[in-house]
């Protein structure tokens, strides 16, 4: 009853932290009261000293929406009329609890009415507060809104610089609202939406400028204006994500286009991941309850998933492989789902005693779940593959950005068209990759990154060649240059922002679902969300003490891998040559990873922390190569208990290269950022060396048990530039040059 009329939390439908955070100690407090003279009672006098902090926190309360309602009209009538019922509820409720003595208890009844009045009167309160906080966003929102529009109009630099003006400040103040906004919404998906929107208006305010700018200077090109409307059309259209989010789910306007607007960004609800977990709760409520009803929903739960595979089966991207595998999980899952349907069909005359009663229901079913998680499980293996394969695809885009700002400064036009047709495979090939990570990952955070940051990539990626051809055109503009550059460095953002997506999918590939990531950004600044290049720093020493206990971890697993590969080649000199290659990389891993662990000392030939981050980077390089071999030694393997062992531990490698790549990739700004960075690199090494060290010692397990030479190394000296042969270790010299010119380069193409 107590539950049931005070506690009852969920059904009054609060979406912003703020709101829940207000009511939930009222909600404790009125729960206590309700339940006295239950198994635990309270003594008369705390009875009479809670009424009492109970309408004295009431009054408080309805003083400051009595403020409120004096400030704004809109909502003065409702919160004035709400404030009074709360003040008369708190007023009862206190009366109630001071009648209360050991003779006499309280009504209960009456307790709850008043509690149930109070508990209504506070949320509307609360509601209509959160009304005015909306309104002040929505008003914020539509003063930007007007200042594009007067934006767009002007035919004049000191027109357009005093309207730019006025258009930054409101900026800012759109910027701080919708960041509270954000940070107070329950929602994960509505926070990851607003999170979109804020970044699209910030990164995009600055080709705003420099597209303007250029329209304004060549009045006559149309690859000038067509940079402009592109970029007027983004932020609007992130403005009314902004309206769509702070109005949950409404979006401003009526017409069809809107409405098809709105199914697109409640789409990704309809992800394959989504779509699999809606067939699966079918299936295990029918395993659970052996209810012939789930018969109806089955088919069109099943459709739904099939029709999403057909993204990952009609991808050119795709190995043949994997489309393959999916195609035939996929024939599976429907042959088992068709058999299970015929099962209910011929059982249901029976009735449902006869269904329960039925073993080869229960089979049938659990037959019906095991291919369900098989095709899931490839659906995402096909997915990470192509992420696996996509740092190919963004390095070629970067290195094309470049060559299409030389050609349009030289005014090559028919290289640029040719590079541009290159350059526009490069983005098809990336957006495919977020549509099939859309598909799997499984936080609605990354289903909407992952959505936008696609959506972002196809509209603003093509804009770098428009921006170029305007260059090409007016080859001595310095707006126009300008403005290239800007278009090329959104480019260079997205790409890195697909780098994290990236690298979030595959570490919650690796984690249970429930313990998500969440994604936001940063408190609105003067620039925000502005990546600048990293520098090298110093670690000093309080931050080397902090980091210390990470690489000491490191070391063990270092320690580790030599111990084994001493014990293996004493004990087997016959099967293990000293020259055989899996030994020497190992041995190499090793080496490296000893270096990294004297760098969080303060010691060894890694100085700074981009010499580190490069140290990393062969790290990865050189357990890929090692992959490679023992991929090729495990063909000779017989098939066995030792041989699953070996696969099961290898097939984890290249996911802990990637994602120890990603991390290395991962621009950082400020210090304190690069210290995280510096822990993250020195935690995915270690985890990569763990699992090299299992994936090494079983392979010498099978080296000796069944008698197999280890392939031998042939080139050493081809595997590290410009380094040690034996140890991979760079020399300091060598380092300190290799890393200058890697930062030079990542300064030039990638966003650090």
């Amino acid at each position: 009853m107590a539950a049931e009329g005070t506690t009852n939390f969920d059904c009054l439908e609060i979406k912003t932290r703020s709101l829940e955070q207000t009511l939930l100690p009222l909600v404790k407090q009125i729960s206590a009261l309700v339940e006295h003279g239950s198994a635990t009672p309270l003594r008369p006098t705390a009875v009479a000293r809670v009424g009492q902090a109970v309408n004295l926190a009431v009054e408080r309360f309805v003083t400051v929406g009595e403020t409120i309602a004096d400030d704004y009209s809109e909502v003065r009538q409702g919160m004035y009329d709400a404030c009074k019922e709360a003040r008369q509820a708190g007023g009862a409720i206190e009366q109630i609890c001071e009648e209360t003595n050991e003779e006499i208890a309280f009504d209960r009844s009456l307790l709850i009415r008043a509690a149930r009045c109070l508990l209504s009167a506070i949320t509307r309160v609360l509601l209509l507060a959160d009304i005015v906080v909306v309104k002040q966003l929505l008003l914020a929102k539509d003063k930007v809104s007007h200042s594009l529009d007067r934006l767009e109009s002007v035919n004049n630099f000191t027109e357009f610089v005093k309207a730019f003006s006025q258009f930054g400040s409101e900026m800012v103040e759109l910027a701080h609202l919708t960041g509270d906004r954000q940070n107070d919404l329950k929602d994960e998906r509505r926070r990851a939406q607003m999170a979109a929107a804020r970044q699209v208006l910030e990164r995009s305010t600055m080709m705003l400028l420099t597209s303007s700018k250029t329209c304004l200077r060549h009045p006559d090109s149309n690859s000038a204006r067509e940079n402009r409307d592109t970029v007027f059309c983004q932020m609007r259209r992130a403005m009314d994500l902004v309206h769509y989010v702070v109005k949950d789910g409404v979006l401003n306007g009526s017409d069809s286009a809107l409405h098809s607007e709105k199914e697109e960004l409640e789409s990704d609800r309809g992800t394959a991941y989504a779509c699999m977990r809606r067939l699966q709760k079918l299936l295990d409520h029918s395993k659970r309850t052996m209810d012939p009803s789930c018969q109806g929903a089955l088919p069109s739960a099943l459709e739904a998933v099939l029709e999403r595979t057909q993204d990952f089966t009609d991808s050119a991207y795709t190995t043949h492989e994997h489309r393959e595998a999916i195609l035939e999980a996929s024939e599976r899952l429907k042959v088992e789902l068709d058999h299970l349907l015929g099962l209910y069909a011929n059982l249901i005359p029976i009735g449902f005693e006869g269904v329960a009663n039925c073993p080869e229901i229960g089979e049938s079913v659990q037959a019906c779940i095991n291919s369900a998680m098989d095709l899931s499980r490839h659906l995402a293996n096909a997915a990470i593959n192509q992420a696996q394969e996509l740092s190919s695809a963004t390095k070629q885009g970067l290195e094309l950005v470049v060559a299409i700002r030389q050609q349009a400064v030289t005014g090559d036009i028919d290289r640029l068209h040719r590079t541009s047709d290159e350059f526009q495979e490069s983005i098809d090939h990336i957006l495919e990759v977020c549509k099939l990570l859309r598909h799997v990952a499984v936080s609605e955070t990354l289903q909407v990154s992952a959505k936008f940051t696609e959506i972002n990539l196809r509209v603003y990626g093509p804009q770098v060649v428009t921006a170029a051809k305007t260059v090409a055109l007016h080859p001595g503009s310095k707006i126009a240059q300008e403005n290239l550059e800007v278009f090329a460095e959104m480019y260079q953002w997205l790409v890195s922002d697909v780098t994290t997506i990236v690298k979030d999918v595959l570490d919650t590939s690796q984690a249970k679902p429930e313990k998500q990531v969440y994604m936001s950004l940063p408190r609105p600044g003067k620039h925000g969300t502005t990546s600048k290049p990293l520098k090298a720093v110093r670690l000093d020493t309080e931050e080397q003490e902090k980091i210390a206990k990470s690489g000491l971890e490191m070391k063990l697993a270092t320690s580790e891998m030599d111990a084994e590969t001493d014990k293996w080649q004493e004990n087997n000199s016959t099967q293990l040559d000293e020259n055989n290659d899996i030994v020497k990389r190992a041995k190499n891993m090793s080496s490296m990873a000893f270096t990294m662990y004297q760098f969080t000392k303060g010691e060894g030939p890694l100085k700074t922390t981009q010499d580190l981050f490069t140290q990393a980077e062969y790290f990865a390089e050189e357990a890929n190569r090692l992959y490679k071999v023992i991929r090729q030694f495990s063909y000779q393997v017989p098939g066995g208990t030792l041989k699953k062992e070996l696969l099961e531990n290898l097939d984890k490698v290249p996911t802990f290269v990637q994602r120890l790549q990603f991390t290395v990739k991962d621009h950082t700004v400020g210090k304190a950022a690069t210290f995280t960075k510096v822990d993250n690199v020195i935690q995915e090494t270690k985890n990569l060396m763990n699992v090299i060290s299992k994936v090494v010692t079983t392979c010498f397990e099978c080296a000796t048990k069944f008698n197999i030479t280890l392939p031998q190394r042939v080139n050493v000296l081809c595997d590290q530039v410009n380094g040690d042969p034996l140890t991979g270790q760079l020399s300091p010299q060598e380092l300190r040059r290799i890393t200058g010119d890697k930062a030079f380069q990542r300064s030039r193409t990638l966003p650090r």
